[in-house]
């Protein structure tokens, strides 16, 4: 057995070394999978889409390296399959993944480097990416305040049920208790975060000022001094948290254990007439269950805009259940945000070049091993 895992690890170290040896001195191929601008492309500062291929176009060809950009990136005739055998990086977004599965591993026989524009990076196969000796990194930090900002709007905008009101004003309606009977104040609410990573202290930091009570579930507890600043109480035990809050925010990545944690019976264990924000992963959530929740009235309200398959086929449940405030993947591709994960694409794509290392904190997958929040 000890000889066999020895085995194993040579292996897995062969591999490691075999990738990264194409690391520095060569001319690479580089592939960007983004959504498309149309026409608002010619905002000089809308660098995440297609069109302006975050802004690092002319810096990489002035190089020698090939960059190839497109949106078309599902099924086997797509220009990202085309293009996978002989990409040395490849460039996604969580607001339209590459999704980088096993097999598409498998074809890419010169890969070296996954690279996130932004954070989140489990639309790859990370445990093929780690046997296959594969990089993958993100650009962490990037958008943070943008999704935090945005998860406090949807608070709001749900508990404030303000949605109905919107559109009112758009059909030429008006009907004051159509909207009055289910809105409320944050103030004296208790909202809960179900992790509190950087974008969850970020959220009750900016939800302080409403005088909540604040709480969070997370693997690791805050020190105290910052749970004090921030007058968030630790909660040890998630099914004990979610009975006492009127409002939860999911803040954790997706992962095998945290995939549709979310379920019929856990839902039940939330407080009847729950808010619930999900800006993290759609797949967090079993979809028919917050459907049906959001249906019945025991969830009053679902806002998020991170769905299980991005783009959301046109047929998906949460598009038609009551009470949402769903949108497309939005909230951390602000244009600051864009700015921000361009400039670090490209200082990673610059370390990458020349064989230097990333910022340990970017790094989803080194050298075989994954991240500690993605194992």
């Amino acid at each position: 057995m000890a000889m066999k895992r020895a085995v194993q690890s040579l292996l897995a170290s062969s591999s490691t070394l075999t990738r990264n040896l194409h690391a520095s001195g060569e001319k690479k191929k580089i592939v960007g999978v983004f959504y498309k601008g149309n026409e608002y492309a010619s905002n000089p500062n809308f660098v995440g889409c297609v069109e302006r291929a975050l802004g690092i176009r002319e810096w990489l060809e002035s190089q020698g390296h090939q960059y190839i950009v497109t949106d078309d990136k599902e099924g086997p005739d797509s220009e990202l399959e085309k293009h996978i055998p002989d990409a040395n990086v490849i460039i996604s977004t969580p607001f339209h993944p590459a999704y980088i599965t096993a097999e598409r591993i498998k074809k890419a026989k010169n890969l070296e480097l996954l690279l996130t524009a932004g954070i989140g990076s489990d639309h790859v196969d990370l445990k093929a990416a780690a046997a296959a000796g594969l990089t993958v990194a993100e650009i962490t930090g990037s958008n943070v305040v943008s999704v935090a900002e945005d998860e406090l709007l949807r608070i709001l905008v749900l508990v404030r049920n303000f949605l109905p009101g919107y559109h009112q004003a758009v059909n030429g309606e008006w009907n004051v208790a159509g909207i009055a009977h289910r809105a409320y104040d944050l103030e004296g609410k208790t909202v809960g975060t179900v992790g509190a990573g950087r974008i969850g202290k970020l959220l009750l930091q900016r939800l302080k000022p409403f005088n909540c009570n604040l709480l969070y579930y997370d693997r690791l507890r805050m020190n105290t001094d910052l749970e004090k600043e921030i007058g968030a109480k630790f909660e040890e035990d998630l099914d004990a948290m979610l009975p006492k809050c009127d409002v939860i925010v999911i803040n954790m990545p997706l992962t095998e254990q945290t995939r549709g944690l979310f379920d019929k019976n856990r839902i039940a264990k939330c407080k009847k007439g729950v808010v619930i924000v999900n800006n993290a992963r759609g797949a967090i959530m079993d979809t028919q269950a917050i459907a049906d929740a959001c249906s019945s009235g025991h969830v009053a309200g679902y806002g998020g805009d991170v769905w299980p398959i991005q783009p959301a086929p046109k047929d998906h449940p949460w598009r038609y259940m009551p009470n949402h405030a769903m949108t497309p993947h939005i909230s951390g591709t602000t244009i600051d945000a864009q700015l921000r994960y361009a400039a670090g694409v490209k200082d990673m794509l610059d370390r990458h070049f020349k064989g230097e290392d990333f910022p340990e904190q970017n790094y989803i997958v080194k050298e075989g091993q994954l991240a500690s929040q993605y194992r």
